[in-house]
């Protein structure tokens, strides 16, 4: 199969994906016969990636594989294209969320004493249901409390790679 067959194959899969794809899960749909291996793919990911540097969309690595999604810049028109307002989250479960995301693994406890506040049953569920954190563990302490870690959901709905690529802490010096 020559390289430009391959390119179109694969930007055909990312196109029709409901969800990222890994190297893998592509190099699974050809057979053997068709000699696709992961250093030709990933050439071919590369070019197609190139191809949208002038286009609308682009080619992004998030944590569980590849996708093609639209710009960033252009997010405020195709956001008139929906129905649906975008979701609104409290400044609560912002925090519970990014204290997970940056001190994780961690307990409720753990996130009510860095918030100094109880925190809600119900930002644990919803960030339970969107499937951004998960329940890693349980911590050998009295009352075996649940240990929270985000998932590779939190990574693809945040666009990002990895947890390294979150943004760096900034430090807020107490007013005296």
């Amino acid at each position: 199969m020559n390289e430009s067959t391959l390119k179109n194959i694969v930007e055909a899969m990312l196109l029709s994906a409901n969800l990222p794809l890994s190297l893998q899960q592509i190099l699974n749909c050809f057979e053997d016969w068709e000699q696709v291996d992961k250093k030709i793919l990933k050439t071919v990911i590369g070019k197609i990636k190139d191809d949208y540097t002038t286009r609308g969309m682009e080619l992004v690595e998030v944590a569980n594989g590849y996708r093609i999604q639209t710009r960033r810049e252009f997010s405020q028109w195709i956001a008139k294209l929906e129905n649906e307002r975008p979701q609104r989250y409290s400044r609560a479960f912002m925090e519970t969320l990014a204290i997970i995301a940056y001190k994780q693994p961690v307990t409720r406890a753990d996130i009510e004493d860095i918030r100094g506040v109880a925190v809600s049953t119900n930002i644990i569920k919803a960030l339970l249901e969107r499937e951004w954190i998960k329940v890693a563990g349980h911590r050998d302490v009295p009352g075996k409390p649940a240990v929270y870690v985000t998932t590779p959901g939190f990574l693809q709905y945040f666009n990002l790679p990895s947890l390294s690529e979150l943004p760096m802490l900034v430090t807020v010096e107490a007013i005296e």
